[in-house]
């Protein structure tokens, strides 16, 4: 599914529960977080209906380096040139997006979470089981204005992996949360604002601390890895969230 526009020039590409995001702006176009290889046409049938090229995309920024968010990100890298950003704590996971240890053991955990199972089993049907690694990365700066389209802010917000971060669009009042909050966990099933549960998620404790980073931004839209657009405020979500905790 496309969905243009979900914030000011932010467009939505959503594929079996797992989302990335188009930024376009005058000077070209960043792409946020690379899905699932199955979401590799999807992008193109984006950029043809926005009238946009491969040559138009300047980069790819990960908010982190799961699988589900790394994608196609390799694919873009060699197939068009473009630099694929990502913070120094996620450097590794990015080169290797399956090597990473939650806090509790993910194959398990569906066993006591079955409204998972479809979802986790529609992720695999899209690739979720071979996704290639970067190792071709650049460090993504954290406190200051990207030089990428769009001209976000990257804020560090650790817990979900140790360099998970943020993108603060301040000018189009929309943050691109990634995993830092979602609005559907593909671990439970369950919907609304929350952390991912500690089946994918190294340190549920501090992804919870880094929730009041999210709602700092005071965005009026929240853009998640996994679910609908929340369109109810940062400070919102982040209530939902707290209140419904770690899991």
């Amino acid at each position: 599914m496309i969905t243009r526009n979900v914030a000011d020039g932010i467009h939505l590409i959503s594929h079996a529960h797992v989302n990335c995001y188009v930024v376009e702006d005058s000077d070209g176009l960043t792409l946020v977080d690379a899905g699932l290889p199955s979401m590799w046409p999807m992008l193109q049938e984006l950029l043809s209906a926005c009238g946009r090229r491969a040559a138009d995309v300047r980069a790819v920024v990960l908010t982190h380096g799961h699988f589900d968010h790394v994608g196609f990100a390799l694919r873009a890298h060699r197939e068009w040139n473009v630099p694929v950003l990502v913070h120094p704590g996620d450097t590794r996971l990015a080169a290797h997006p399956y090597r990473y240890k939650p806090q509790r053991n993910r194959f398990l955990y569906p066993l006591a979470h079955p409204r998972s199972v479809p979802l986790l089993a529609r992720m695999a049907a899209a690739g979720a089981l071979k996704v290639k690694g970067v190792g071709d990365t650049r460090p993504l700066d954290t406190g200051v204005r990207l030089q990428v389209p769009g001209r976000p802010v990257a804020i560090h917000t650790p817990g979900h992996t140790d360099g998970h971060c943020i993108l603060h669009f301040p000018e189009r009042n929309a943050v691109l949360a990634g995993d830092a909050v979602v609005t559907l966990d593909p671990y439970t099933g369950r919907s609304g604002p929350q952390i991912v549960a500690s089946a994918a998620t190294k340190d549920t404790g501090q992804a919870l601390a880094s929730l009041d980073v999210i709602a700092a931004t005071g965005a009026a839209t929240v853009l998640t890895g996994h679910g609908s657009p929340w369109t109810q405020g940062a400070e919102a979500a982040v209530d939902h969230a707290v209140r419904v905790g770690a899991h």
